[in-house]
């Protein structure tokens, strides 16, 4: 088979969605010599890496990029207006497979595999941007339309897709689990320029600061822990700024936290592997997720984990984590005050969530892709039906 594969975030600050086209494209170049992958760097019109050559196809003669453009506005014109050629200029695949929720709505013999990372944006408009949220309802719906398989990333989103869009046929929706990049990693290195203190003296976050992550709702409980515990263990927010930033600083300031704060801003893998297996505990109280990659990578690491009872959460943690009521900052605060009081249950969470990351691997994830395309081009076209 001939296979398109969107990797059009897999450059340089990858997050979610390029995160998840990175690994998995990689473990399908170390399972799949038979195949053809045809690459697209440029895919659909939300996103456009901007350095020329950050994005690399994996080792292996079967795997090459392909469709390049100039320019944002051709790439854009492409895949919103496809041409009369269109498929032909796609490479003749017999499968597309979309990650980053754009969904392609021109191709009459491929079949289309659209990865499902959540529908977030339906739960509460204020977790997204405008443009945000209209370009990744665009997606989900036209998929729900057209698309001949859905691929999610775990049962919960599975489930919600199906609930929101009853039509859509549940056979044709399978579910892949991520992974941790961390398994086999090693201790890492300590982030230079930055005042982390030495290992186990912080609690640790990972995610870009937005509305959905409740970063506010952790300050709110992190103060309360400080009042307390009167212990000087800082809170390491390591990511992306995100669009929360302004609102998430002033309500340190008004929290009297500030200086307790470490924002490392994005970082290398090597550093923030030194961060989850250093940390006190990592901290997760999230909203919403569709599958939740930076508990799954701190488990991988060892560290405790205290996260949110919402959405996929308890589901990937498996029983391997403390779990609290998002919405409950006074519930959150007392998990914080046990983690730094009781180093049995430290000690305890970890060994658990060595035990509970062994269940993810990136081999799993690309063994249930490729199950997914051999079963899909054996069934009829879903467009129409």
């Amino acid at each position: 088979m001939r296979i398109g594969f969107d990797v059009s975030q897999t450059g340089g600050g990858k997050a979610g969605c390029g995160m998840m086209s990175y690994h998995l494209i990689r473990a399908l170049a170390a399972l799949d010599r038979e195949n053809e992958y045809l690459l697209y760097p440029a895919f659909g019109d939300l996103f456009w890496e901007r350095k020329r050559g950050s994005i690399k196809a994996p080792a292996g003669n079967n795997f090459r990029l392909a469709l390049r453009f100039r320019s944002f506005e051709s790439s854009r014109r492409f895949w919103t207006k496809p041409p009369a050629d269109f498929e032909a200029r796609l490479g003749d695949p017999d499968i597309v497979q979309a990650n980053n929720f754009f969904c392609p709505t021109g191709l009459k013999k491929a079949r289309l595999v659209y990865f499902l990372h959540d529908i977030a944006f339906l739960e509460d408009p204020n977790w997204s941007t405008c443009e945000n949220r209209t370009g990744c309802f665009r997606g989900v719906y036209e998929a729900a339309l057209l698309a001949d398989m859905i691929v999610a990333n775990s049962g919960f989103t599975r489930g919600h897709f199906l609930r929101t869009f009853p039509h859509y046929p549940e056979a044709r929706v399978k579910v892949m689990h991520l992974a941790s990049r961390f398994m086999n990693a090693g201790q890492g290195v300590r982030p230079k320029g930055l005042a982390v203190p030495e290992s186990g003296e912080f609690f640790l976050c990972v995610g870009t600061i937005e509305p959905r992550k409740n970063h506010l709702r952790l300050f709110e409980a992190y103060a309360r822990f400080c009042e307390v515990s009167k212990a000087a263990v800082p809170l390491v927010l390591a990511g992306g700024r995100g669009w929360l930033v302004d609102d998430a600083a002033e309500e340190a300031r008004r929290l009297g936290i500030g200086a307790r704060l470490i924002l490392t801003g994005y970082l290398e893998d090597e550093a923030l592997t030194w961060l989850y297996r250093n940390c006190l505990a990592f901290v997760y109280p999230s909203l919403f997720e569709g599958f939740g990659l930076p508990v799954v990578e701190a488990l991988s690491c060892g560290a405790p984990v205290v996260t949110s009872t919402a959405s996929s959460l308890p589901e990937v943690t498996g029983g391997a984590a403390m779990l609290v009521d998002p919405l409950d900052t006074a519930e959150l605060s007392k998990a914080l005050l046990r983690l730094w009081r009781e180093p049995e249950l430290r000690e305890d969470l970890s060994e658990r969530a060595l035990a509970r990351a062994s269940f993810f691997s990136w081999e799993k994830a690309a063994r249930v892709v490729m199950d997914a395309h051999r079963e899909v081009v054996r069934l009829p076209k879903f467009a129409g039906h």
